[in-house]
């Protein structure tokens, strides 16, 4: 493994960190809001299945109503 200078790597650095293509603000805003619909379908999903399965340990050991 070659060696290299630290003011070649720091030139490495700054060539990779030139083709970084940050998102757009738009883009960001897209997928927070994606990420918030997608996090409360998954806590509604959780919900109604703690539920049933809820009601079903109680049917089964006879523990509630």
């Amino acid at each position: 493994m070659a060696k290299t200078s630290p003011a070649q790597f720091i030139q490495e650095v700054r060539q990779e960190a030139s083709k970084v293509t940050w998102p757009t603000r738009k883009e960001t805003s897209i997928s927070t809001a994606m990420v918030f619909v997608f996090v409360i379908i998954a806590s509604i999903f959780f919900l109604i299945v703690d539920q049933l399965l809820q009601s079903g340990v109680k049917l089964i050991f006879g523990l509630g109503g």
